[in-house]
């Protein structure tokens, strides 16, 4: 049997996490342990039980106690495993082109702190954001060169790392919901438009244009609408700076971090989505929003074109811009369509639409 190597030794939460699960999934529907021996490294074996019968997984806890520990797994630690072992594919899911034996290397990207704009000054809600905002451009170019192709989630990052980088080849792979919900639309029983957003607190999801564009729209006497943010200020420094500039409007709902089953049903009992957020590898609430058929007022910028692609009910705005914010919020307020049909964005090969369509082209050679 021809061997994959799968490495995601740093991924433990959140939607990186979540592509190793997919990316998993798809190795059993596809059935692909039956054609090839498979070895998965991971932070915790507890998180992959339900792959243990068609994977070999081997646990590296230690890998995320310090960065020398990560640099050696990476450097060290999996060039022995590639000596000791034949390997044929080795696909890295966290960032880092390791330094490995194998006939073909593979490294998906998920990080796109390196492509945000620098504000030293964001260093008092997150010093380490934006000091990874700062050398992950390094990070990202070690042994890049040995790499068969980068993989990443959208064109603007392929376009990105084209220009920066010295890479062979850059795969754009669409990130796959496995597991859609159903949405139960019961934003009839509002007696208010209700807005809603989804991020957690971080300095670059721009939370302050929508306070700002309400604080607008309160000054001018308009209340009845709402916003609903899934913060409530306990979250970290920026949650709290925002709760204390702006805990007097009244038409705010601070309803803070939620599970995402609850989030889904918050969806289906909002009016409108709004995302002013400044940086995305993909923007996975648009996609998620997308399903209800609903109105979406979204940054203007290209993680945001990307992910909406063909819908009826979109706008784009600056999303520095509060006042044209405020103005898309009064007109869906006051009833008047806003939003216009977006057409979706062509990508040139080699492209994904899903980690099935994505091994197919990582196979392709086999």
């Amino acid at each position: 049997m021809k061997h994959i190597v799968i490495s995601g030794i740093g991924l433990f939460e959140g939607g990186p996490l979540s592509v190793y699960y997919d990316c998993l999934q798809t190795v059993k529907q596809m059935k692909l342990y039956l054609s090839y021996q498979i070895t998965a490294f991971v932070h915790k074996r507890e998180l992959f039980q339900e792959f243990t019968d068609i994977v070999q997984i081997i646990e590296l806890p230690d890998a995320r106690k310090c960065y020398f520990l990560r640099a050696y797994y990476e450097f060290v630690y999996f060039y022995q495993f590639s000596k000791k072992n034949h390997i044929d594919i080795w696909l890295s899911l966290q960032d880092i082109t390791p330094n490995v034996i194998a006939e073909r290397k593979y490294t998906y990207c998920h990080n796109p702190l390196p492509f945000m704009k620098k504000n030293i000054r964001n260093a008092r809600y997150s010093p380490k954001v934006v000091f990874f905002s700062y050398i992950y451009k390094y990070i990202y170019r070690i042994n890049i060169r040995a790499a068969a192709a980068v993989i990443v989630q959208q064109d603007w990052l392929r376009q990105e790392f084209l220009k920066r980088y010295p890479v062979a080849d850059v795969i754009v792979a669409r990130p796959e919901m496995m597991e859609k919900r159903k949405i139960i639309d019961k934003s009839r029983m509002n007696k208010q438009l209700v807005f809603i957003y989804a991020a957690y607190p971080r300095f670059f999801k721009n939370y302050e244009v929508i306070l700002q564009a309400a604080k607008m729209m309160e000054s001018k006497g308009i209340y009845d609408f709402e916003v609903w943010l899934t913060i409530d200020g306990s979250e970290n420094k920026y949650a709290c700076e925002l709760k204390d500039k702006y805990n007097e409007l009244k038409t705010i709902r601070w309803m803070g971090l939620m599970p995402r089953d609850e989030l889904i049903e918050k969806y289906g009992e909002a009016d409108c989505m709004i995302f002013p957020s400044m940086l995305e590898t993909w923007g996975l609430p648009i996609s998620e929003f997308k399903e209800t058929g609903k109105p979406m007022i979204l940054a203007d910028l290209p993680y945001a074109h990307e992910a909406l692609a063909e819908y009826d009910k979109a706008v784009f705005f600056d999303p520095k811009d509060k006042k044209q914010l405020a103005r898309l919020m009064k007109m869906a307020v006051n009833g008047k369509q806003f939003y216009q049909r977006q057409e979706g964005i062509r990508i040139i090969k080699p492209y994904a639409n899903n980690w099935g369509e994505l091994f197919h082209i990582l196979l392709l050679d086999e």
